[in-house]
């Protein structure tokens, strides 16, 4: 079981921006001496949500900061990015850190990012094959062109090379050669994706056993007809990500996070601005907190050993990714960072 925290660098009502990421850097930090196994980086624009614009960036602080522990972006936006540039920052990355750092990409949401960065709705709704498809071929290839509808340059040298990695063992779910690549899926067609490129999922905290059971199923089938070969297949390092709060009980648990959680949410996702004005569907702050407390591990800590071992057990996967700032205060999330590596961590070897 690898257990590692997903840092959204929330603002929460009351805070500054400078507080909201001091956190974040803060409980990635302790994750490392807590003994957990990764650290994963939201990215954000415009919106107090996550207050962090590039997962890459906050990254390398990290990476920099940082001697075992594995960091991820969850996830870089790349319709909002030059798959290139996003490929070059990767290799950097994952050559000058030893092959610690995990390059998580997603669709993102049909934001007016997508119209500061220029890149335009299409980028959202139609380009995403495209540009994931260059950046996996940047990441494998030693010279890359490009011949389609939104990306089109001459043969070009990929510098630095990510299979130039000096050491003799890989890192674990390294292809090639170059950093790990997942992916993060939402529903079939993004499975479908991920599958017939053999890339892993990153599946979402608001999705319990059963929908990512489902999931799993379906990736499997898919990557298998898409030819991968079964020992990949089974062996594929998908990530769960869900929250976490060590506690007493259940119940101080819950109280904890239903206290913070539901105000961070209602400022921050009623920020969102879709870019053509569409309808934005808003889950319930207080409803959504609940259900997350009720889905993830949050109570005492054979409680949350227990809930991580039962979504392993019927899922398939072992990679967590859990939100640990919930709270919103930063010395109640350094404990319960530290609470996870030492009593948490223990109940599941």
């Amino acid at each position: 079981m690898r257990v590692g925290t997903f840092v959204l660098a929330a603002q929460f009502p009351g805070q500054g921006q400078g507080e909201a990421l001091h956190r974040a850097v803060r409980s990635a930090e302790v994750a490392e001496e807590a003994g957990l196994d990764s650290v994963w980086l939201a990215e954000h624009h415009f919106v107090p949500y996550g207050v962090c614009p590039s997962a890459v960036t906050l990254a390398a602080l990290l990476l920099g900061r940082t001697r075992r522990i594995r960091v991820g972006t969850a996830v870089s936006v790349l319709p909002t990015v030059h798959p290139v540039a996003l490929g070059e920052q990767a290799a950097l990355l994952h050559l000058t850190s030893g092959g610690r750092f995990t390059l998580g990409v997603g669709r993102g949401g049909p934001w007016v990012d997508l119209e500061v960065f220029g890149q335009g709705l299409s980028a959202y709704e139609h380009g995403f094959p495209e540009s994931l498809d260059l950046l996996l071929r940047w990441l494998r290839e030693p010279r890359v062109e490009a011949r389609g509808e939104r990306f089109d340059f001459r043969e070009v040298a990929v510098v630095p090379r990510p299979d130039e990695l000096l050491r003799e063992t890989p890192a674990e779910g390294e292809e090639a050669g170059g950093p790990e690549v997942v992916l993060a899926c939402t529903s079939p067609k993004s499975v479908r994706m991920a599958a017939e490129r053999g890339l892993p999922m990153l599946l979402g905290m608001h999705c319990g056993d059963e929908d990512k059971a489902e999931m799993v199923a379906l990736w499997r089938r898919l990557a298998l007809a898409a030819g991968h070969e079964p020992e990949k297949v089974a062996r594929a390092g998908h990530v769960s990500a869900g929250v976490a709060q060590i506690a007493s009980s259940a119940a101080d648990g819950t109280e904890t996070l239903t206290k913070a959680m539901p105000g961070w949410l209602k400022q921050g996702l009623d920020a969102h601005v879709t870019v053509d004005g569409r309808h934005r569907a808003m889950r319930d702050p207080v409803a959504y907190t609940e259900m997350l407390c009720e889905l993830h591990p949050v109570g005492p800590p054979r409680l949350a050993a227990d809930r991580l071992a039962a979504t392993s057990e019927r899922t398939g996967i072992t990679r967590f990714a859990l939100l640990v700032e919930g709270s919103g205060d930063l010395a109640a999330t350094e404990e319960n960072v530290r609470l996870l590596g030492s009593e948490v961590l223990p109940l599941l070897s």
